[in-house]
């Protein structure tokens, strides 16, 4: 009854084709049927086309494929449950690293999804299944194309961002952080849609849904491959600036500020010597290397993809077009009947080969694990270690105590220790400074312990200095004043001296010497009268 059916389906075309018009002009993608006419009858290859054209071991190789897309996928949420738990001093997260880790994880789900659900490819025996029929097909292949939109476009905010860091030396803050996101999610959504409007998806290329051949072109691959054309310029000119600051810093036998223990205005470029914009963009570089990595492997990634798949379609559709193309093909299929292994060797100029195919997909399915290789840290390890002593009761301190905390700093000074500018490790220094109260006043006041607390040493970006040892203070004001600051001796002082004087007057102020030398007042000189045989001061 079946093999009735079968031959009734195939309407008088050759084993293994089927006629078209034995079959409803709706339903699933018809576009997607890859027909020729024989004779009088448009002879339809059987549905799925990659069976017929690619040995056995197709399905194996794009199954493997895709569980190492599983793998990526734990990688990348490993990476991302690290960033939401772990502290930053941990993990060292940033929005472009976490934005390009979800794009991935869009991609990767473009290729898990068919693997767990192991969807029917085909309509009919000639039709592949589109959007509109199968909704595995629809989630599938909208998660690969906003995947691979979204992956473009952070990388391509990825190459900005350095480019703009490293050449202009303008600092990447929250305006263009926000402007990252718009662009970053807002393209992908937008391209998202048109092309599901004006081409959709459907099983075209193993179990995965690409997109169609109409439109796909202004839709989808010109714009992703501008955007992507895009960011190899933007990376390849930084490479190229920095090559030339590194040949101008080998002959430049200018003074540097550098080093030398006088502050350095690095921000500006007019006073920039080229060495020392070689030092500053080597620094940068030596911060940025995973980011710079990352996206050329992913712009590698999805160019190679973009070429491979746009040549494959074009030369599906030029078999539409030029059926004469896979002539002997077909007539070796027939005359076989329809043993596809003896034209293996005629199908190979019809469709990519499959190393090439299976190289494709490896790679794309690489990417999460090389963000984990790149952009993971050994202090993830270690902030989940951490953690989870921490639910057994055995929490870490996160204090820096001195090796010498014991020890009394009046004794011995240099047990003061404090972590390097630079070193980062360490969210709190205690030192060995006793805790020394304030004096309590008695109505109730008291003044706060700040020689008690912690003291944490926040350098300056153009601080110059370095952490000193407290010194020794001496509390108590009145010891030692005596034999440091000695006070002037004073006369006694005599009662209602200056009782008698005149305020709005001039008055007579007679020195202490005269007082006990002077001699015995003048008779003729009247009381009040100014004396001018003797030495007077008036005020």
């Amino acid at each position: 009854m079946a093999n009735s059916t079968i031959d009734a389906l195939r309407g008088g075309c050759p084993a293994p084709f089927f006629n078209e018009l034995m079959f409803p002009t709706e339903g699933g993608h018809v576009e997607g049927r890859l027909c020729a006419p024989l004779g009088r009858l448009s002879c339809c290859i059987p549905c799925p086309m990659t069976d017929w054209a690619y040995p056995d071991d197709f399905d194996q190789a794009t199954g493997a494929a895709n569980w190492v897309n599983v793998v990526g996928m734990i990688c990348c949420a490993f990476l991302l449950i690290s960033w939401i738990v772990l502290p930053v001093d941990k993990t060292h997260r940033h929005y472009l690293s976490i934005s390009l880790t979800c794009a991935t994880v869009l991609m990767n789900l473009g290729f898990i999804i068919p693997l767990a659900a192991k969807p029917d490819q085909c309509f009919n025996e000639i039709t592949p299944h589109g959007m509109d029929t199968s909704s595995v097909c629809a989630t599938s292949g909208a998660f690969l194309l906003a995947g691979g939109w979204a992956g473009i476009m952070w990388v391509f905010l990825r190459a900005l961002s350095l480019h703009l860091q490293i050449c202009w030396q303008l600092v990447v803050g929250r305006n263009y952080m926000w402007f990252s996101q718009v662009l970053g999610w807002g393209i992908p959504v937008v391209g998202l849609i048109i092309l599901l409007v004006f081409s959709g998806v459907s099983f075209r290329f193993g179990a995965t849904c690409h997109i169609n051949h109409e439109n796909s072109l202004a839709d989808f691959w010109i714009p992703l491959l501008v955007f992507a054309g895009l960011t190899v310029i933007i990376q390849f000119a930084t490479f190229g600036y920095c090559i030339k600051v590194y040949l101008a810093s080998l002959t430049d036998n200018s003074a540097t500020t550098e080093g030398s223990g006088m502050p350095s205005y690095s921000n500006s470029i007019r006073t920039m010597t080229p060495r020392q914009a070689y030092r500053r963009i080597r620094r940068v570089i030596q911060l940025q290397w995973r980011g710079i990595v990352i996206v050329l492997i992913i712009i590698a990634d999805v160019i190679f993809f973009a070429v491979i798949f746009v040549f494959l379609d074009n030369t599906v559709e030029s078999l539409k077009t030029n059926p004469a193309k896979a002539l002997p093909w077909a007539a070796c299929l027939i005359s076989s009947r329809g043993d596809k292994d003896a034209c293996l060797d005629k199908a190979k100029d019809l469709v990519v080969s499959l190393p090439t195919v299976t190289a494709v997909l490896i790679l794309l399915a690489m990417n999460g694990i090389w963000l984990l290789l790149l952009l993971g840290r050994w202090s993830m390890v270690t902030g989940w270690i951490d953690l989870f002593a921490s639910f057994n009761g055995n929490r870490t301190k996160k204090e820096f105590v001195s090796v010498d905390a014991r020890m009394d700093i009046k004794q011995d000074p240099r047990s003061y220790e404090m972590l390097s500018r630079d070193s980062g490790k360490a969210d709190t220094v205690l030192t060995p400074i006793s805790p020394t109260k304030s004096p309590t006043n008695r109505g109730g006041r008291q003044t706060p312990d700040y020689f008690g607390q912690t003291a944490r040493y926040q350098p300056h970006q153009r601080s110059f200095s370095s952490p000193r040892p407290p010194q020794q203070l001496h509390w108590d004001t009145m010891s030692g004043q005596e034999e440091s600051y000695p006070l002037p001796s004073m006369p006694p002082a005599r009662p209602y001296e200056h009782q008698h004087m005149n305020p709005l007057g001039m008055n007579r102020i007679e020195k202490e010497e005269e007082i006990q030398y002077a001699g015995p007042r003048s008779q003729y000189t009247q009381p009040g009268a100014a004396d001018f045989s003797r030495n007077h001061v008036f005020i």
